[in-house]
């Protein structure tokens, strides 16, 4: 569905919408409904009503002359109720909802809630079919509080055909703004207004905080020489990754760049280098509606959260309406999807990720009145992803796509915000030629390996042996990859895919963050390369720590193998994080390339084990696939895991990495968290400096 087509739905809806708006409105002076629910409905009926001035002011482009003050009071009047420590006494907050309006109530009328909250950004994008729909949800719900408190599986049954009734909008709805550059309202803005002028920001409806704010003017001060190197370093990255895996990009139309607010500037001259190569950029939002979100996270361009805890009790909300039927509606829609849009996932490259990191490290607190998926629910969740999964590459064939991830900080980091800038700068752009260099090293020696064991220092209790590949012709074939500055930026990692069997020990990390969740004391036990127990000391209970590992690490798999061992060499941004105390606020993008790490879930080649890729020296990189991934020329449901965690341990409580020859002797790469192998000391430099 193309902008114009989507003009006309709304031409369409106006009048189930202004009836919708009317009902709302006459809300206000009823008492039909009973404590303690009149409030509720009171007060959503309100933000209701404040929607719709909006999008009718949006519609007007009211908002491209309102001064800064207007925008801004109107930004907080949108989220206030929700942004930090007010969160606690909402009734988005399943606790407080529960609290209030009873067990069972509380978490559904929370659910609607929060599928309301989705309403700010769809009247800022004049989603009038959406806006009419969740409305005329919540009308169909006070009616039935109108009689009295009605029965909570009347209310869920309500709840089931509003998503499912719905689905054959949404789903193709959120097909179609990924691959159609028509859809752009967000990349409108980007390239059409005056990024001198932050106004700019609150046109997209999304929580504007200083972050996103002084990231604006911050980027304003800069030279634009320097932004346009740092866009360059980003769509380099990404048209080498396509260089690398040998595949054409020449034959790709689209290219979906995913961002935080604030960054305009650089993702505009990125728009403008990517139209040079030939690609026309896709820029989409995070999603809203409840039924294309996902607990492993949600692509697209978002600002800072407004409640990380909200996002993390709203995860699994789908737990209330969750069953087979509905899974197999959702992939059949999919399916249907893309085939609709067959022309336009052909020429689509992948995404182009700028990730952003300083933002206060987030411990969860873990609501027992929150929606959880139950173990049946559980595998329907990873019965549809895997579904999906499938779905997309037969439409985006694995090994006719790429990426690249490039992350920057942003002012909450601190007062060193601009030195960290500028540091992060000169490590996204580090002389790959030396690391490639000195990398090969590393791997000439793991090549001769027959299996790597490491070991943790310093209370650190990892004691794992990981099993390698074989090599049939050693002269043309290795198993590690020599990863430099292209899809992963910055450089420093040398990766493999390992052997399952025989891949066996513990992986201990004291503490670490994950997808963007703090995790003590983490302990993953692993057998034949596959999870077999697992431990955290986040909460009281173990039941809590480990349905906290479950649902965050396996993605409610009941287990996962170790699809990835690699070793980090970048000791640069090792000790930039030790000079600037902050370790705990770097993503996994850097993190990994500070140490040994391993990752859960598939392969680094998923989908795309059958294109042939080589190291710089011209060897074949052939440990692409293990025991599982295999699987894919028998059921390829049984291949892959649609997750892919990295976890790593930091140089300074790291023991030892030793590679075991297959002639029983061994040889050294780190000892004491310092790099060993002969022709690697220039990796400790950063160490002594």
């Amino acid at each position: 569905m193309n902008k114009k087509m989507w003009e006309q739905k709304n031409d369409e809806i106006q009048e189930r919408y202004e009836l919708s708006m009317e009902r709302v409105r006459a809300m206000k002076s009823e008492t039909s409904v009973a404590a303690p629910f009149y409030d509720y409905f009171r007060k959503t009926a309100e933000f209701i009503e404040k929607i719709g001035r909006v999008a009718k002011q949006a519609g007007e482009d009211a908002f491209a002359h309102a001064d800064l003050d207007r925008l801004k009071r109107l930004n907080q009047e949108l989220y206030c109720d929700v942004a930090g420590n007010a969160y606690a006494e909402s009734y988005a907050c399943p606790e407080t909802a529960a609290e209030r309006l009873g067990e069972g109530y509380g978490q559904l009328l929370s659910f609607l809630y929060t599928e309301i909250r989705g309403m700010i950004v769809w009247a800022y994008e004049q989603r009038y079919t959406d806006l009419t729909v969740v409305t005329e949800l919540f009308i169909e719900i006070y009616n039935a509080f109108e009689e009295g408190t009605p029965e909570l599986s009347s209310l869920k049954e309500m709840v089931y055909w509003y998503v499912s009734d719905y689905c054959d909008i949404w789903i193709p709805y959120r097909v179609r703004e990924q691959l159609d550059p028509g859809m752009s309202f967000a990349r409108d803005i980007i390239c059409g207004a005056d990024l001198d002028d932050v106004r700019y920001l609150y046109r997209f409806g999304e929580y504007i905080t200083e972050n996103e704010l002084e990231m604006s003017r911050f980027l304003a001060g800069l030279p634009q020489k320097e932004i346009d190197s740092m866009a360059f370093t980003f769509t380099e990255g990404y048209r080498m990754g396509f260089v690398n895996a040998g595949i054409d990009l020449s034959k790709k139309k689209t290219v979906n760049i995913r961002y935080s607010l604030g960054f305009e500037r650089i993702v505009r001259a990125a728009v403008a280098q990517f139209a040079e190569r030939g690609l026309e950029s896709i820029i989409y939002r995070e999603a809203r509606h409840s039924v294309n979100r996902r607990p492993q996270g949600n692509a697209g361009y978002q600002s800072t959260a407004f409640s990380k805890q909200y996002l993390f009790d709203h995860r699994e909300d789908s737990a209330l309406y969750l069953d087979s039927r509905l899974v197999e509606r959702r992939l059949s829609l999919l399916k249907a999807a893309y085939e609709e849009c067959k022309e336009l996932a052909a020429v689509h490259a992948g995404p182009a990720v700028m990730e952003i990191f300083g933002e206060q490290p987030f411990l969860p607190k873990n609501s027992k009145a929150a929606l959880k998926l139950s173990r049946k629910q559980q595998e329907l969740n990873v019965r549809y992803n895997s579904g999906s999964g499938q779905i997309v590459n037969t439409y985006i064939p694995g090994d006719e796509r790429s990426f690249t991830i490039i992350a920057y900080p942003i002012p909450e980091i601190g007062e060193k915000f601009p030195e960290i800038f500028a540091e992060t700068v000169k490590l996204n752009t580090l002389d790959y030629h030396l690391y490639q260099k000195l990398q090969q090293k590393l791997i000439d020696a793991l090549d001769q390996g027959e299996s790597v064991s490491i070991r943790g220092k310093n209370g650190n209790r990892t004691d794992l042996t990981v099993c390698l590949g074989t090599l049939s012709n050693p002269e043309k074939e290795t198993l590690f990859e020599n990863c430099v500055a292209d899809v992963n930026i910055p450089v420093g990692e040398v990766f493999t895919s390992p052997r399952l069997t025989g891949t066996n020990g513990i992986l201990h990390v004291s503490e670490v963050y994950l997808n963007e969740l703090k995790y003590l004391d983490l302990e993953l036990r692993f057998e034949n390369g596959r999870v077999t127990d697992y431990s955290c000391k986040n909460f009281d209970s173990e039941e809590e720590n480990r349905s906290y590992i479950k649902s965050n690490i396996l993605f409610n798999h009941e287990t996962l193998p170790l699809g990835e061992f690699a070793i980090g060499t970048n000791t640069t941004a090792y000790m930039m994080a030790k000079k600037y105390r902050i370790g705990a606020k770097l993503p996994i993008l850097i993190a990994e390339k500070m140490g040994p790490h391993f990752a859960v879930g598939d392969t680094c080649y998923s989908w795309s084990e059958e294109t042939s890729t080589y190291n710089s020296d011209g060897k074949r990189i052939t440990a692409k696939d293990n025991e599982c991934s295999i699987l894919r020329k028998e059921d390829v449901s049984k291949a892959y895991f649609n997750c892919h965690t990295d976890i790593t341990i930091p140089y300074d409580e790291l023991g030892y990495i030793r590679v075991n020859r297959r002639d029983s002797s061994s040889c050294s790469i780190i000892e004491n968290g310092r790099f060993v192998l002969p022709g690697t000391e220039e990796l400790n430099r950063p160490f002594d400096e």
